[in-house]
């Protein structure tokens, strides 16, 4: 099911700091009350490859986020305990160390159920037994989304598990919204802060094109 356009759900999820605190985090409460847009990122697993490259890279680009007055959190449906034991791992042991920002941890799944992300294939109910059986692994695909301050989902994307993404344009769909938000106009592709947008009307994309 999309998010697009619709608020994000209302759900209370456990977390973790590096910090080795345990507490609910309710994202669309994080974002109304504290007049923020929210950046949640979703991994598989923690102790993996591809996991810990990006939960780096979205430390590495905190600033920018919190200068775009933006909050990054990631998720994954690890326990809080194995959160804290990864943020205790160094980063030459294929650890998270240094990480600051909460990562939720949805083990009873409450969440990523609601938002359909997870990896979850070919489910059989047995008759006999009641046993419903699955394929896949239960555990999330790597997916993104972009809250903005009314708890509204402006962007969400989904990677497969293989692939990692490109912190570097989230930072550019940020700026696009906020671009929309004050501006009132609509960003053509490519877009970035600093580069022309247009009026969402005929003569808006005609005059964009024909400079462009």
């Amino acid at each position: 099911m999309a998010f697009v356009g619709k608020k994000f759900p209302n759900l209370d999820v456990d977390a973790m700091n590096d910090m080795g605190d345990t507490f609910k985090l309710n994202i669309l409460e994080e974002a109304k009350s504290k007049n923020k847009k929210v950046l949640l990122f979703w991994y598989p697993k923690d102790f993996t490859f591809v996991c810990p490259t990006e939960l780096h890279a979205f430390q590495k680009a905190l600033s920018e986020f919190e200068k775009r007055n933006t909050i990054v959190i990631g998720a994954s449906c690890d326990t809080p305990e194995v959160h804290f034991a990864w943020l205790n791992t160094s980063k030459d042991n294929g650890g998270i160390e240094g990480v600051t920002y909460p990562i939720l941890a949805d083990s009873n799944r409450n969440l990523s159920s609601t938002l359909g992300i997870l990896d979850i294939t070919n489910e059989v109910y047995n008759e006999e037994t009641g046993v419903v059986t699955v394929e896949g692994d239960n555990v999330t695909y790597r997916a993104t989304y972009l809250i903005d301050e009314e708890g509204t989902v402006f962007h969400e994307g989904i990677n497969h598990m293989p692939v990692g993404r490109n912190v570097a344009e989230f930072l550019r769909l940020i700026d696009a919204y906020t671009h929309v938000q004050k501006n009132g106009e609509v960003c053509p592709a490519n877009w970035e802060q600093g580069k022309e947008a247009m009026n969402a009307n005929r003569d808006g994309v005609a005059s964009y094109l024909a400079a462009n």
